[in-house]
């Protein structure tokens, strides 16, 4: 069985790569936008740019703080980290938020459900992450000093 289900650490790993994949995709998207649009700098007023921007910009501002949340759980707090089911459910949670609404956007700045399913998804992946490092602070063993 691969160490992403035995170990959180690479569990861990294989999320930030997943996330960090999705970052780059959504960096091309912009950069191929700013070519066929001839925009330099910002969205040069063109309508066209704003939906590249938008899920590139969404996407760095919610997966930091995401990937933080795992980091956390990871750590030695508690009887030695969270479980690594509530590591793969905060990164799965959040990893399909982020491609499901950056695919939402990339088809329509307006609403959509696929926008709308991606927040959601990656609202929960925070609400995991905060439950289950709050469950390991205040509820379980300490983990012993070294």
């Amino acid at each position: 069985m691969s160490l992403i289900f035995e170990s959180s650490y690479y569990a861990f790993g294989f999320y930030v790569a997943l996330n960090a994949l999705i970052m780059l995709v959504l960096s091309v998207l912009v950069v191929r936008a700013r070519v066929v649009t001839q925009t330099n700098i910002g969205d040069g007023g063109k309508p066209e740019m704003a939906a590249p921007l938008r899920a590139h910009g969404n996407n760095t501002e919610y997966v930091p703080m995401g990937l933080l949340l795992m980091l956390a759980l990871i750590s030695p707090i508690g009887d030695g980290g969270a479980p690594i089911l509530l590591v793969h459910s905060v990164g799965a949670t959040l990893t399909i938020g982020r491609i499901v609404h950056a695919l939402g956007l990339s088809r329509s700045t307006g609403t959509s459900l696929f926008r709308l399913i991606g927040m959601m998804l990656t609202w929960i992946s925070f609400l995991i992450g905060i439950a289950g490092l709050i469950w390991l602070i205040f509820f379980s063993e300490p983990a012993p000093l070294t």
